[in-house]
């Protein structure tokens, strides 16, 4: 974290360090939102919410690491959803997910390569079904995500996500969307929809 950084990431650690107390030591927490900070720094835009961000990566970080650890327990199922760059199919998966299973799962992405932005017509064909990217962007996939998932599911990234035993692994054959036009991200979308539905009802049912 630079010397630049605001004060305000002070006040961040302060609220973790108070959520996690008996979790996770100061240390721990300083070093999920230090990391929190160098992922989204350089690639945030609009400085006023970079805050808002960092403490929402650092907290999720922080609970896949506590998830993994056994140190806190899980309420549901946590599906985990890979691709290259966690700008098109993941992100849809993700999505739709959440927004199908009500939140009776929870629901990470990340990409093996991840890029700045997620693909605006990804963004475009979730709104036409009513889901809101909001302040998603694409994320780094990490060892602690992978060990808290109890589902991950690959998207076109091979042998890049670690694998651990006793995790339920899937590989879905779905078109990448980048470069691709808004029709062709529609049948991409409406594919993973279907898709997450029959993992759902699988999970859930």
């Amino acid at each position: 974290m630079t010397s630049t950084a605001p004060t305000a990431v002070a006040a961040i650690i302060d609220d973790l360090s108070y959520a996690y107390d008996g979790v996770f030591d100061m240390e721990a927490v300083t070093d999920a939102v230090t990391s929190a900070w160098d992922l989204l720094s350089p690639r945030s835009s609009v400085r006023t919410y970079l805050p808002i961000l960092v403490a929402r990566q650092a907290r999720e970080q922080l609970m896949a690491q506590a998830q993994a650890d056994g140190r806190v327990a899980k309420k549901v199922p946590e599906l985990l959803f890979v691709c290259v760059h966690n700008a098109g199919r993941s992100q849809l998966a993700a999505a739709l997910a959440e927004h199908l299973s009500a939140r009776r799962v929870h629901v990470r992405s990340a990409g093996s390569a991840p890029v700045d932005d997620i693909n605006p017509v990804v963004v475009q064909v979730l709104a036409e079904r009513g889901v809101t990217l909001g302040t998603a962007y694409p994320k780094p996939l990490s060892d602690s995500a992978v060990r808290a998932a109890d589902v991950i599911i690959t998207m076109g990234c091979g042998d890049t996500c670690p694998y651990f035993p006793g995790k339920r692994y899937e590989d879905w054959d779905v078109a990448d969307p980048a470069g691709q036009p808004i029709e062709v991200v529609r049948e991409i979308r409406d594919d993973i929809q279907a898709r997450v539905t029959t993992l759902l009802r699988d999970l859930l049912h």
